[in-house]
């Protein structure tokens, strides 16, 4: 009787983790603040209580801090960390990690006066990891969606901290974990939607009737999903960097090449000699190019002669510049890096006002209203830690360039997320994604490299997978440009372009996510169907009886038809 009823206990406990296992992730967001927080993702997942419906049960104050219980107009009821000294005073909860294991995280914020930086943490036995900030602003909720990946088994404890003394007030937080297989179905799931179509050919003869039994071929030819490295001006007389470079890549990044100091180090003496020829090398090959960059606010960055110009100088010479370089490549490029990393810096706001990057994209959609018009930043996915960047500053910043006069819906404004990684926070990456996705606007991932190591081509598939599937993601610059002394940071081949090992993953992938030769019979009615990524194909059809052969060219994407008729 005991074995009987332990094999019931134990039937029940898989059939429970198997529906675990099938748990879809929620990919939901937001970048509002409202007047009352949304339901918590996953019921809470492990959290108890987590929409305070219970009082403070499951909850206590860190650091000494003071909780109580807060109650709207409306009656959701939730906690409040008051009268805090410290920064890491808060509202926390215990739970118990499992090892290898990503967790998502997701809490509703606000806090007591005015706006206020804050941060999830998550305190180990042996680390306090940043799994995620938000701005939080008085009056509204806010969402924290962030992450981690559990280094190891034990408990831990879950608090938020802030370096500003206000009250802050928790809500409907959720953890919820995955096991690596189930979020590697979820990117399945995702490539499956977002980069795939199901397709139905139909072959007919001159009178338009079905030809049953018709032989198909469908041969892949181009990747619809750019996927590219920077380039450095040694392409050009390297016939082994060419050879591998344009064998690989869709779109490219000129690494310094097109910007200001590189094409003005003198004042007035203009030289896009070397641009002028990478692009004309891209061209020749097919290969979109990105504009980088018009502007960087990185002080460290300007050349000695722009530091010395007086405010009006510099207005002057920016207008030259903006002038110079869009003149010269309107409609050349698909995308134009105007102000590079200015959430880090503020080189022109600091000379010409809060508006001056807003002026910038202004000017920018006026000399080329073909291009997205990008702003490009580290760490909104690299670090959850840096507060300047998170998820919720990047769109305020990128709000306030939409809503400058002159710009508004007409400039195609894009996200650019460089990607510059140590060891990557996978589960706050696809957070961080999700969030960034409420613009509404092309995310690009536009420098991607990963500090050397043992695990850095491990590391390269993880991030290049968890961008690559998500669903918001538009193209992937990956931040290789080769120069006979190495890379920046990460190579992918030697200097006789053998492939490292991050060279590996990514012809790994790129052969991963391509459509291999797909060869079949038309059915009674004179139908084919495949399941085919985005990108352009030849279409080879053959007619059973009448020996005579048609190829057809084939683009498919999220916009095209499902179903085409070929004429053999």
């Amino acid at each position: 009787m005991k074995r009987a009823l332990f094999l019931l206990v134990w039937v029940a406990l898989l059939s429970a983790a198997r529906m675990v296992q099938s748990l879809p992730y929620d990919y939901s967001s937001s970048s509002e603040c409202l007047p009352e927080p949304l339901e918590p993702h996953y019921s809470g997942g492990i959290i108890r209580n987590a929409d305070f419906s219970a009082g403070l049960q499951g909850w206590s104050g860190f650091g000494y801090g003071i909780v109580s219980e807060g109650v709207s107009a409306e009656g959701n009821r939730f906690a409040v960390a008051r009268n805090r000294t410290r920064p890491y005073q808060s509202v926390s909860q215990k739970v118990y990690l499992q090892n290898d294991t990503h967790y998502t995280l997701s809490a509703w914020l606000q806090v007591s006066d005015g706006s206020a930086d804050v941060r999830a943490v998550v305190k180990t036995n042996g680390d306090f990891i940043h799994a995620g900030g938000v701005d939080a602003r008085s009056g509204c909720w806010s969402i924290l969606k962030g992450g981690l990946t559990a280094a190891a088994s034990g408990p831990a404890e879950l608090y938020f901290e802030s370096n500003a003394t206000v009250d802050i007030w928790v809500d409907n937080v959720s953890l919820q974990p995955f096991s690596k297989e189930e979020w590697s179905a979820h990117h399945e799931a995702s490539i499956k939607k977002a980069r795939k179509k199901m397709v139905r050919l139909r072959a007919r003869d001159s009178a338009g009737n079905p030809v049953p039994g018709a032989q198909m071929r469908i041969e892949h030819v181009r990747n619809g999903f750019p996927l590219g490295s920077a380039m450095s001006k040694e392409i050009l007389t390297n016939p082994a960097y060419q050879r591998w470079f344009t064998s690989r890549f869709t779109v490219t990044t000129f690494e310094n090449e097109m910007k200001w100091y590189s094409t003005e180090w003198v004042q007035g003496r203009e030289d896009y000699s070397v641009p002028d020829a990478m692009l004309r090398f891209a061209k020749n090959h097919g290969i979109a190019v990105r504009g980088h960059n018009i502007f960087w606010d990185d002080p460290s960055t300007q050349m000695p002669w722009v530091k010395a110009l007086s405010g009006e100088q510099l207005r002057r010479a920016t207008a030259r510049r903006i002038k110079s370089v869009m003149s010269r490549y309107a409609r050349q490029v698909i995308a134009w890096d105007v102000v590079n990393e200015n959430l880090h810096f503020n080189f022109f706001e600091g000379k010409f006002g809060w508006e001056a990057s807003a002026a910038f994209y202004r000017r920018a959609h006026q000399m080329d209203g073909s291009a997205l018009l990008s702003m490009n930043e580290f760490n909104t996915l690299e670090q959850p830690g840096d507060l300047s960047v998170v998820p919720g500053k990047y769109l305020g910043k990128l709000w306030q360039i939409k809503d400058f006069p002159g710009n508004g819906n007409a400039a195609r404004m894009a996200i650019g997320l460089e990607g510059h990684f140590d060891v990557p926070n996978i589960p706050y990456i696809r957070a961080a994604l999700d969030t960034m996705s409420k613009a509404n606007v092309p995310i690009w991932l536009t420098e991607i490299d990963v500090k050397p190591g043992p695990n850095q081509a491990a590391h390269l598939e993880q991030v290049l997978r968890e961008v690559y599937a998500h669903p918001a993601v538009h193209g992937i610059i990956l931040w290789t440009a080769r120069h006979p002394y190495g890379c920046y940071v990460m190579c992918l081949t030697d200097n006789n372009f053998k492939n490292l090992p991050t060279g590996d993953v990514v012809d790994k992938l790129i052969w991963e996510w391509k459509t291999h030769s797909n060869v079949g019979v038309a059915d009674a009615d004179g139908y084919y169907e495949a399941e085919l990524f985005h990108g352009d194909y030849k279409v080879t059809v053959s007619h059973p009886a009448a020996n005579s052969t048609v190829v057809q060219s084939l683009s498919v994407d999220k916009e095209s038809d499902n179903e085409y008729t070929i004429h053999v």
